[in-house]
């Protein structure tokens, strides 16, 4: 059965950062692209970011890109997410997600972001 579990989110101030982490298991997650996803409040799903397996390519939603660093420890099974210079748009829900460019895929329960004065 996939597990994951996100971590890492808070409240944080506009230009603050965050670190998110997502623990991964129940499947091979060195074999697997992993994606970051986001809903903001009454708003869809909303894909932020993948990963190749082996970490060597990374994509990112055109608003992140040069703000977020998607990163992953094959040994550890984790998933992260450097989120720097953060605005209020990017209050959400975030959530990792077994998934290559996409927002489908098995989710874990979420963490919270919260940017706000």
């Amino acid at each position: 059965e996939v597990q994951l579990v996100e971590s890492g989110g808070g409240l944080v101030q506009p230009g603050g950062s965050l670190r998110l982490s997502c623990a991964a298991s129940g499947f091979s997650f060195s074999n697997y692209g992993m994606s970051w996803v986001r809903q903001a409040p009454g708003k869809g799903l909303e894909w932020v970011s993948s990963i190749s397996a082996g970490g060597s390519i990374s994509r990112y939603l055109d608003s992140v890109k040069g703000r977020f660093t998607i990163s992953r420890d094959n040994a550890k099974n984790t998933l992260y997410l450097q989120m720097n210079s953060l605005n209020t748009e990017d209050t959400a829900m975030y959530y990792c997600a077994k998934a290559w460019l996409s927002s489908s895929g098995p989710r874990g329960q979420g963490t919270q972001v919260t940017v706000s004065s």
